[in-house]
């Protein structure tokens, strides 16, 4: 039985989204750039590939993994699209290493994509007799609306949640999400992204041609006083401490990584960066959508048969920073091994990558340290979590 091993690790850097490098690029060229750069990364010939499995959301219903491969010239493959809101492309790179784990294919391509200053506006039919009045925009829910669980308002449904189940203060949050911006500064001035991101050449707003290739969303000199300063999103619940500055940005970016037999690799000379040693997913009642992490962490470690005290470095999505503090909190994690190069609230959360972003990020890390057990985990709309276990 083949192991599935990783042999590209490959991001975009991630723009603002509707302002920023990104506002002109289209999820299918993000697909189609982030695509060919798995591919060439890897070594392995194009046609020696079976599939392409990206996740996407909020695109409305394409499927841009096929629109990639037929427009990066690899018309031989098929493709997949996949969506578990924010968990997407972690579903993916699970999906991807079980064709390979069950022998019935041997090399293919997982990730995510995310344009959201680009996707598209949808609107909804309200039944009503004999007349077509409809709700626009409007997005698909990620689960019944319920008082406690609004389906579009995560600030909520997610972050002040979390928050107040496990006990965590606005200046906790504040100040895991200063550390947040000062880790993803220091790694962008050392350069520690440069191997794992793609420069692009991108269109601005104002119609000038640029390379991007340098996350732009961290804020140098961010303090605990000036997010202290922030006024809460919804100022009309008493005591509630959810603020821009503690949670995740909305960003745009692409993220995927090329996984193939352990026999594969052998046989064709390519470079393993990393071992997927198990994957997985939760659900938990949609109010307590945060601890959709917290489970699946707890359900990830006992299928890889590890401890929380096995693990080297830890990703866990800052969607907000209430998320990983309760993670944290529930397994007695060194909070100095999670998020080392930012996250979330930092870097931004480019949705439907942000899981392959984290993997990427997370190889990169490790193999800087000198190798190791990561896990990548984190909560996802509709009540869910997803993780995947590698080791470098």
């Amino acid at each position: 039985m083949p192991t599935p091993v990783i042999v590209s690790a490959v991001r975009t850097a991630i723009g603002r989204s509707f302002k920023g490098s990104l506002v002109n690029t289209p999820s299918e060229k993000l697909a189609t750039w982030i695509l060919e750069a798995a591919v060439q990364r890897s070594g392995l010939a194009p046609e020696k590939f079976d599939d392409v499995i990206f996740a996407e959301l909020n695109y409305g219903g394409g499927d841009l993994a096929r629109h990639a491969a037929v427009a990066a010239g690899y018309e031989h493959l098929p493709g997949q699209a996949v969506n578990r809101n924010c968990a997407g492309s972690l579903t993916a790179i699970g999906n991807a290493s079980a064709q390979i784990v069950s022998g019935m294919e041997k090399a293919i391509v997982a990730g995510g994509v995310q344009s959201l200053s680009t996707a598209p506006l949808m609107k909804w039919r309200v039944p009503k007799a004999g007349e077509f009045e409809f709700i626009e925009p409007w997005m698909p829910p990620s689960h019944p609306e319920t008082p406690d669980a609004p389906a579009i308002d995560m600030a909520i449904t997610v972050g002040w949640n979390t928050a107040q189940r496990a006990g965590i203060t606005r200046a906790e949050m504040d100040a895991w999400a200063v550390r947040s911006h000062e880790r993803a500064i220091a790694a962008i001035d050392e350069g520690r992204f440069v191997e794992e991101i793609l420069p692009i050449k991108v269109e601005l707003a104002d119609g000038s041609v640029i390379e991007f290739a340098v996350d732009e969303f961290p804020r140098r000199g961010t303090t605990v006083e000036a997010l202290a300063g922030l006024k809460v999103l919804h100022p009309e619940i008493e005591g509630f401490s959810i603020t821009a500055g503690n949670s995740s940005g909305i960003n745009d970016a692409a993220a995927a990584v090329a996984i193939v037999g352990d026999d594969l690799a052998a046989a064709e000379g390519l470079t393993s960066l990393a071992t997927v040693k198990a994957w997985g997913t939760s659900a938990v009642a949609p109010r307590d959508t945060g601890f959709g992490a917290v489970a699946v962490i707890g359900k990830i470690l006992d299928r890889a048969g590890l401890k929380a005290s096995d693990v080297a470095l830890w990703e866990i999505n800052e969607a907000f920073a209430s998320v990983p503090i309760a993670a944290v909190r529930e397994y007695g994690i060194d909070e100095e091994l999670v998020n080392i190069s930012g996250s979330g609230c930092s870097l931004g959360h480019p949705i439907s990558a942000s899981g392959a972003r984290q993997v990427t990020t997370l190889i990169n890390d490790l193999k800087r340290r000198g190798g190791g057990i990561g896990v990548s985990a984190m909560c996802a709309g509709g009540g869910q979590g997803g993780a995947v276990v590698i080791e470098v």
